[in-house]
């Protein structure tokens, strides 16, 4: 099918485009921006005179649920909301159940993302060790055959220091890279919220900084040691937004993201005890939120995340300490861009820029920008309109938001997939 988008406002970090233009999309990619190619005839025409036009989201940190918790959300479910909210790649961990540590794994998420009518791209992080038990390796070149982008122990700790050295050696030698969100599970301690001034007030167990960024000293340490291209994510901290940035300058192979609700929340918004601000890392101080903005605005975070964890109302329903962490964040991705936008927080080709053109860099997948040759994932954005956020409204089966009540300006109204118009 022939479809043409037109003057529509292109923003497009990869090539720094903010224009009114056209965009002429042939079958599954996009043939021409700007002037149409020869002999084009559309056959079906979007007036997109008063949108915003921008690539695909991509989200290097979502989880589906599916294998193995599909009582809290399933393929289906996460996907249709990815879509329709201007989300056409996500990037799934391995700690599904069963584990993604084999290629059976990665063809099941394939299999069920190709029944539930692609709507989006599905991209698997593999485990790093066997059942993600941190002990043995896993097969490492099997899952980067069989279409794992990455691989990552999550958030289960290894047996061992040298276990985790091994792991990067091998996966450097496959040339596959290593995804981090640094973790020391003891100095977490079980601590629900941050080690700060409202944990004491809450009486809460507290999570000190020290939880992240003596984890990051050592995992950066490591990727000196093996030259593992090293993905770091979910960032919460000032102090590790400097060792990312010294790390970079000193030429190591690394890439970082956060967590979009690192860059809107604080520990102050967990009020009394609120389990929908429960995350994993806890809601920083307000000069962490600030350091991680100044962070993705100088390119030492590279992407922004969903960090999607959708719950089903039992897991939330629990006191703070004992509920499961974890926001959902498909349904309010986008809107929540264009937020951090009119706040001036960042400028608005930062912003997509950290979700669309940087985690496709980062993970070499086909995505990211708009132009001829590329695959036709496209977003069409409606930055006029006025709504509150209402977690009844979502389309992910995770109901559990941060931001219930809120009011927006910026709602996806079309997503091309792959030249497909999500309906």
């Amino acid at each position: 099918m022939k479809i043409l988008i037109q003057q529509g406002r292109l923003i497009n970090p990869a090539n720094n485009t903010d224009t009114i233009t056209d965009i002429y999309i042939d079958n599954q990619l996009v043939s021409a921006v700007g002037e149409p190619p020869a002999g084009f005839n559309a056959d079906l025409v979007i007036d997109a005179h008063d949108k915003i036009i921008i690539p695909g989201l991509v989200d290097t940190q979502c989880r589906v649920r599916q294998p193995g918790y599909t009582h809290k959300a399933n393929i289906n479910s996460e996907t249709n909301a990815a879509a329709f909210n201007g989300i056409t790649s996500l990037c799934i961990p391995p700690d599904s159940m069963p584990v993604t540590d084999n290629t059976a794994v990665v063809a099941l998420i394939h299999h069920t993302n190709q029944k539930a009518g692609n709507r989006c791209h599905i991209y698997t992080i593999g485990a790093l060790t066997k059942d993600l038990a941190g002990n043995h390796l896993s097969n490492m070149g099997t899952l980067k055959s069989a279409g794992c982008i990455a691989l990552s122990n999550g958030l289960q700790p290894f047996a061992n220091n040298m276990v985790q050295r091994r792991a990067m050696e091998y996966a450097a030698g496959q040339k596959i890279p290593v995804v981090i969100q640094p973790y020391d599970p003891a100095l977490y301690a079980n601590g629900c919220a941050h080690e700060g001034i409202i944990a004491t007030r809450l009486g809460l167990p507290p999570i000190p900084e020290a939880a992240e960024t003596a984890a990051l000293a050592k995992d950066i340490e490591l990727v000196a040691q093996t030259g593992a291209q090293t993905h770091f994510g979910q960032l919460s901290c000032a102090r590790s937004v400097e060792m990312i940035r010294q790390a970079k300058k000193q030429g190591l192979p690394i890439s970082a993201d956060v967590g979009i609700h690192h860059l809107l929340l604080t520990e102050h918004d967990i009020g009394y005890f609120d389990s929908n601000k429960s995350t994993i890392p806890p809601l920083r101080s307000e000069q962490d939120r600030q350091a991680l903005l100044a962070g993705v605005r100088d390119g030492t975070i590279d992407c922004i995340c969903s960090d999607h964890q959708p719950h089903n109302t039992d897991a939330k329903l629990q006191p703070f300490p004992s509920a499961e962490p974890g926001i959902s964040g498909l349904d309010t991705m986008l809107p929540l861009l264009f937020k951090l936008a009119s706040q001036g927080d960042l400028s608005l080709q930062q912003a997509i820029a950290a979700t669309t053109i940087n985690p496709a860099r980062t993970f070499g997948l086909p995505a990211g920008e708009i132009a001829p040759g590329e695959l036709a994932d496209i977003v069409m954005v409606d930055d006029q309109c006025h709504y509150t956020c209402d977690a009844k409204n979502f389309l992910s089966a995770g109901k559990n938001t941060a931001f219930q009540g809120w009011d927006f300006s910026a709602r996806a109204v079309s997503t091309f997939v792959a030249g497909k118009l999500i309906e």
